[in-house]
């Protein structure tokens, strides 16, 4: 760490990009949040109805070792919610 970030601080942590995964016309946005050690599964299913984006944000109680596991799961518990609620999901 240099001299100026000790002193000032680090500049803000950037936003990771997330690539979407789009199912049956949805986007699904896998994030699953830092927990201790583990990952929450965490993130957002999106879907543009009558051209107004509509988003669905979710947390669960899960948690996994590895980040990537748990985004793999956030996005196929995605695809159960959205083959059995589909657009309902934004009531």
């Amino acid at each position: 760490m240099g001299l100026f970030s000790r002193l000032f601080g680090s500049s803000p942590k950037q936003e990771p990009v997330i690539e979407p995964i789009e199912y049956k016309s949805f986007l699904i946005y896998p994030n699953s949040e830092r927990d201790g050690s583990q990952f929450r599964i965490a993130g957002k299913i999106t879907k543009e109805i009558n051209g107004e984006l509509k988003e669905h944000r979710f947390i669960r109680s899960d948690v996994i070792s590895l980040k990537s596991d748990a985004d793999e799961l956030m996005v196929r518990k995605s695809k159960m919610l959205i083959d059995q609620m589909a657009e309902s999901i934004f009531k």
